[in-house]
């Protein structure tokens, strides 16, 4: 037995319209929306390595500064892939301090989603 945690299980974002925000992750992450048996209003999404769940409301309240990151393990193909959904990016930010670079996009309801990818990062 430990004390420490072992990894973050899920975070949880607001949605104004879970239909759509699951459609969404699917398309740009390759998600998969799961149906839960107790509390039906909430979106649980999985890739198998992480998950996200989305709690639908009327409204939302401004999110930014806050945000999640994802490793992505082709950057130049994975760019590729947001340009052929029109997802709109920031402009790439290089690190060469730890060989890496990240940019911004946002889901439908303004989320804001930092990608990043490290060249020399050990699986």
């Amino acid at each position: 037995m430990s004390a420490e945690p072992r990894y973050i299980h899920h975070v949880n974002f607001p949605t104004t319209d879970p239909d759509r925000t699951a459609a969404w992750y699917a398309k740009v992450f390759g998600m998969k929306r799961i149906t839960p048996k107790s509390n039906t209003r909430v979106v649980l999404m999985t890739r198998g390595n992480f998950d996200l769940h989305f709690t639908p409301v009327e409204e939302m309240e401004r999110m930014a500064p806050y945000h999640f990151a994802v490793e992505v393990d082709d950057w130049d193909d994975f760019l590729a892939h947001l340009g052929e959904l029109g997802i709109r990016h920031t402009r790439p930010i290089q690190r060469p301090e730890n060989q890496s670079k990240f940019c911004y996009i946002h889901d439908p309801d303004h989320t804001m989603i930092e990608l990043v990818h490290h060249a020399k990062r050990p699986n």
